[in-house]
């Protein structure tokens, strides 16, 4: 008898065993510390056996259709090789699969220098290839016992990335991952941007295929992976459309080695086979060198904050400053096109901080900051309060709509954002409603002199305890006189 999603509910089972098997493996090694080197350790290992299934895919299609196959591997170097040799009868030959100190030999000396000469094979940085060498020129291997290694590698391949269903699951799964790692601590938190917040920025800023969608600081790629599965679930697709959606719609740039790995691997895992991610500093581009053909019709980010950037970087932009987010903001202005739409998660402090009164001034003039988003504290774990800016490009702001989250509860690790959180901004996003939670503010109220833009909620009702200490303190006082007399009725009833 069928049951609807049984195979899906064995799937999910399944692939959680594996996962926490593998963690509990990575975590006994002494190579790696924390959920940072777990998540990138995972990363490599997932990526090669999602890859020896991708090129199985491949050669099955080619077979089908009369064509010869030529794999991008050599012989040696495919998974089932190195990592997993199997009989004829499809089970594990222990006698031919490495281990111990032969095993972390072939990865370290062999393995990872043949992928990373893949980068210098092609100057097309959209073929996989490119991609391959890009990956394993930037990681290397931290699993130092090779016995672990080998417990590993056999709990992977029990993985498949053939079906949907599996794929979708596996994806998920890795989210989990990169969520635990952002969890870590600040290493971990600038590349993972809460999911739920993604998910409903993406829905009201409405993305379609088309539209060249960007990310100048993507960390994880979460708003492109985000953007790809709402572009896909909510259109249904022509082969062409769908070919665009894969290759030139969805762009990205990151810094930081690890994240850009995380990215890409994130990206694929979630069915972009070859995503367009560069590894640079995007603050390193002088925006007066931005031309028409550079810009994009969405900007969707979460930049960095911070003064990390060298002085010389500051020259690439005409509001000089040192916070690094703000120069990100500047960058993202100026490469939407005329009536372009943005969503960029910023701290809070940049409605009213001093050095921003200029940046706050040119966002109002060049563009229409129809939407603020003001968030609660603890939506990211390291406890930074941030706003939302939602904005079009081309038309000056005439008024903005702030909405206040006001929850019920406190933010952490253990309880973190939802999506049910957000429903009532969304609900209202379209209509602007004055609200206890939101209101409307005139650009003609706003002090010119400094460009205040601070979200100060004239509609929240005051609960504010406005007595004196003295008056608190007599209060007390009488509590415990009535706690007294009610004990001492107690004590006479019962004697």
């Amino acid at each position: 008898m069928y049951v609807p999603g049984y195979r899906k509910a064995i799937y999910i089972k399944m692939f959680e065993k594996i996962f926490k098997n593998i963690d509990d493996f990575i975590w006994k090694d002494a190579g790696c510390d924390n959920d940072i080197d777990y998540a990138e350790q995972t990363s490599w290992i997932l990526f090669l056996k999602w890859f020896d299934d991708y090129e199985k895919d491949n050669e099955i299609k080619s077979r089908l259709n009369n064509k010869n196959f030529k794999f991008i591997f050599d012989k040696e170097y495919r998974w089932s090789n190195w990592a997993v040799v199997k009989t004829k009868e499809g089970k594990v030959d222990f006698n031919k699969s490495q281990t111990g100190e032969d095993l972390t030999k072939f990865v370290n000396n062999k393995l990872f220098p043949y992928l990373a000469n893949f980068a210098k094979k092609t100057d097309d940085i959209n073929t996989i290839d490119y991609k391959i060498g890009v990956i394993f020129s930037k990681l290397k291997n931290k699993i130092e016992d090779g016995y672990i290694l080998r417990d590993v590698l056999n709990e992977v391949d029990r993985l498949e990335f053939r079906s949907d269903d599996q794929k979708h699951e596996l994806s998920d799964l890795y989210e989990t991952k990169l969520q635990n790692m952002g969890n870590a601590g600040r290493a971990g938190g600038q590349y993972y941007t809460p999911r739920p917040l993604i998910k409903t920025i993406v829905k009201l800023v409405e993305p379609k295929i088309g539209e060249i969608i960007y990310d100048g600081a993507c960390g994880s790629a979460g708003f492109l992976v985000e953007t790809y599965n709402y572009i896909n679930e909510n259109k249904s697709l022509t082969t062409s459309e769908f070919k665009k959606l894969q290759t030139s719609t969805l762009y990205g740039k990151e810094k930081k080695n690890l994240g850009y790995i995380l990215g890409l691997m994130n990206m694929i895992l979630h069915g972009i086979e070859s995503p367009n991610i560069i590894k640079t500093n995007t603050l390193e581009e002088n925006i007066i060198d931005i031309q028409n053909k550079d810009r994009v019709d969405v900007v969707l980010a979460n930049p960095p904050f911070g003064g990390g950037e060298q002085p010389q970087i500051q020259e690439n932009f005409p509001i000089k400053g040192s916070e690094t987010a703000y120069l990100f903001l500047q960058h993202f202005i100026k490469k939407l096109k005329v009536g372009g739409r943005a969503a960029i998660i910023i701290k809070n402090t940049f409605l009213s901080n001093g050095d921003a009164k200029n940046l706050r001034k040119q966002i109002l003039e060049d563009c229409n900051l129809h939407t603020i988003l003001d968030l609660p504290a603890k939506v990211f774990t390291a406890g930074v309060k941030t706003v939302v800016l939602f904005f079009k490009k081309g038309q000056p702001t005439k008024d903005i709509w702030y909405y206040q989250l006001n929850l019920d509860r406190t933010l952490g690790k253990t309880n973190p954002l939802n999506e049910k959180d957000l429903e009532q901004f969304v609900e209202l996003y379209k209509k602007r409603s004055n609200t206890e939670n939101s209101w409307l503010i005139n650009l003609k109220d706003i002090d010119t002199n400094n460009w205040d833009l601070t979200a100060s909620n004239p509609n929240k009702k005051d609960i504010t305890d406005k007595r004196t200490p003295e008056q608190i303190l007599d209060e007390i006082e009488k509590i415990d006189e009535e706690i007294n007399e009610s004990l001492l009725k107690i004590k006479k009833e019962l004697m």
